[in-house]
């Protein structure tokens, strides 16, 4: 199926669970992940309506920001090495994946003024596995109100990649979890906005949760060759 095909039957099948949920369907962006993609792909992507494209690695990102200059808004969502956080500030929109306040205070340090400040999402490790960087939930607060200092980048919410789940009802849990903690930082005052949870395998629950944010790969772009 082609891109823009893909494309309308992902944006039907949300518009059907907003629907459901009476929910504004404008309330979800769309995030392509767009990794390993070429320019002419994502080039079709954006004519096809999808206007936030989320990059994994720099150097490959670089080349198709310079080549497109469409008006894309550029997601970095791979993990943050520090000695490339300089550029990712420099030349991003947002970046999701914050998971240290050195991370952090790199990214603001590094952000140039006339961009505006960065928007950023801390990236929640729900699950608490060793081998997956974030934050833990017991350590987000903390962590977001240091972060308040930080005047250069603007945290707009969480980021979360929970590990796969063997059915949908544990699908829905692990991502109401995530929720209840979104929910929480706000009834704290820790104003936040963004939700980004939900793959291409997951998206119907996550969205059902309270996801504002869906990175969307094979769903749009078919399966990496």
């Amino acid at each position: 199926m082609e891109i823009s095909k893909k494309i309308i039957e992902v944006n039907r099948e949300i518009k059907q669970i907003c629907k459901n949920l009476d929910k504004d369907v404008n309330e979800i962006t769309i995030l392509g992940a767009s990794k390993s993609q070429s320019l002419e792909k994502i080039k079709e992507a954006f004519d096809g309506g999808i206007k936030n494209f989320g990059e994994n690695y720099l150097q490959e990102a670089e080349l198709k920001i310079k080549s497109l200059q469409e008006d894309i808004t550029w997601h970095f969502i791979g993990s943050i090495q520090t000695r490339k956080a300089k550029k990712i500030a420099e030349i991003f929109d947002w970046v999701h994946a914050v998971d240290s306040l050195k991370v952090a205070k790199k990214l603001n340090d590094s952000r140039p003024k006339t961009k505006g400040p960065l928007k950023v999402c801390i990236q929640l490790n729900i699950d608490e596995e060793i081998s997956k960087s974030g934050i833990s939930s017991r350590e987000i607060e903390v962590f977001l109100s240091k972060c308040s200092d930080l005047k250069n980048i603007e945290v707009r919410g969480l980021m979360v990649i929970p590990k796969p789940r063997n059915s949908i009802q544990d699908q829905h849990k692990i991502f109401k979890e995530v929720k209840g903690i979104f929910d929480s930082l706000n009834q704290k005052n820790i104003k936040i906005d963004t939700l980004s949870m939900g793959m291409s395998s997951d998206y119907g629950p996550a969205i059902k949760e309270g996801s504002t944010m869906v990175r969307i790969g094979t769903g749009i772009f078919g399966l990496r060759k």
